[in-house]
């Protein structure tokens, strides 16, 4: 029986029939202001907090200071558990970082994490992109793309060998992920490279729902795989003092349609 990994998130344990299995690989995909950052940093902190288990953060767009003062709104005590040694923030500068894969592998292998957060992998393919593929690699792999598809889908073909890549070492990693995205609107896709979505283990969408002139936010489970999970459209908030808060006895199903 594969073992689950408890979020610490009451309602999204539950919806997941009591956690994410143990090693699988998530995307939590979602557009601007749904709390895909805050959904992340609880669930390292709770893992360290709660369950005791080394948990890393690996951030692409948010520096240590600013997510500290985000896990402060909270009342979450980072600095207290990075001086256990419970929790390990990592930020990489894209503008400047180079062989994001390699630097994410020694991270993980000297700090030894349980569970890990990257926000955002929308970033972080973009950085890999420009930085990660030798020149030849590209070329060989533009060549490849132009003989069976238009030129267009070069780059995504590409984006796809990278994720490919970075989610293999995940997996040997044997470490429960979760991987941001940002999800557009208007969009028959899962993530913003279009493509994350089928080599993930899991994905959970996270949106922004127009109620009665107000925005309300529901998630839902597309896939998980290893478990039996809701697969109904969850209202969620994002309280002060506790993060985000998950309903499990209501549905906005109807709405969602």
């Amino acid at each position: 029986m594969t073992s689950l990994v408890k979020t610490g998130i009451d309602g999204l344990d539950k919806a997941l029939g009591g956690g994410i299995p143990e090693g699988n690989i998530v995307l939590l995909s979602g557009g601007a202001g749904t709390g895909k950052s805050t959904l992340c940093l609880q669930h390292i902190i709770n893992g360290a907090a709660k369950y005791g288990e080394k948990s890393l953060y690996i951030s692409t767009e948010q520096t240590r200071e600013e997510l500290l003062r985000h896990g402060n709104s909270f009342g979450w005590e980072i600095e207290k558990l990075e001086k256990l040694g419970k929790i390990k923030i990592v930020y990489f500068d894209i503008t400047a970082h180079k062989d994001f894969i390699k630097s994410i592998d020694e991270v993980v292998r000297e700090f030894k994490p349980k569970r890990i957060a990257i926000d955002s992998l929308t970033t972080l393919t973009d950085a890999l992109l420009i930085s990660d593929i030798s020149e030849q690699t590209a070329f060989s792999l533009a060549q490849i793309a132009e003989t069976v598809t238009p030129i267009p889908r070069t780059e995504q073909v590409i984006a796809k060998t990278i994720l490919y890549q970075l989610m293999k070492n995940l997996k040997e990693y044997g470490v429960t992920t979760l991987l941001t995205s940002e999800l557009y609107e208007d969009t028959n896709r899962l993530s913003a490279d279009g493509v994350s979505e089928f080599i993930a283990d899991g994905v959970i969408l996270m949106f922004f729902v127009g109620i009665a002139g107000t925005d309300s936010r529901t998630l839902r489970i597309r896939k998980m795989r290893y478990c039996e999970h809701l697969k109904s459209y969850l209202p969620y908030e994002i309280k002060k003092g506790e993060g985000i808060v998950v309903n499990t006895e209501e549905s906005m199903d109807v709405l969602m349609k």
